[in-house]
């Protein structure tokens, strides 16, 4: 389900605390690691661009997700992310716990550089 928030924490706001808690936590780490984001609602969901978007977050009905407009860069900390079910770009998780945060950092940092090249 698409959210019709027209802001990020409107959009938090909706969720209840089992997917706002590691949202805000997940969005606390993306504004760490890339502190000159922009963040906007798109498609539904937070999205934060440097020169493009470079991110997304998002509560779907069966999993949290942290989409990194990067595949490559998923691609290569994928031995990292273990057994969470990952598409191309997309993280799934259902608690923040699953998430190797030093992996999640590794890779936002590593989305950050290479949009930093492409400018």
């Amino acid at each position: 389900m698409k959210s019709q928030a027209t802001t990020v924490p409107n959009y938090l706001a909706e969720l209840p605390p089992d997917r706002r808690e590691p949202l805000e936590a997940l969005r606390s780490m993306i504004h760490a690691a890339l502190p000159d984001a922009t963040e906007a609602m798109q498609h539904g969901m937070p999205a934060y661009e440097l020169d493009g978007m470079v991110c997304a977050l998002a509560s779907q009905k069966n999993h949290m997700a942290l989409y990194v407009c990067e595949p490559e860069i998923v691609d290569a900390h994928r031995e990292a992310l273990g057994k969470l079910n990952c598409g191309k770009g997309c993280i799934r998780f259902k608690k923040l716990d699953e998430l190797p945060l030093d992996t999640i950092g590794a890779i936002l940092k590593a989305a950050q550089a290479k949009r930093a090249k492409a400018v």
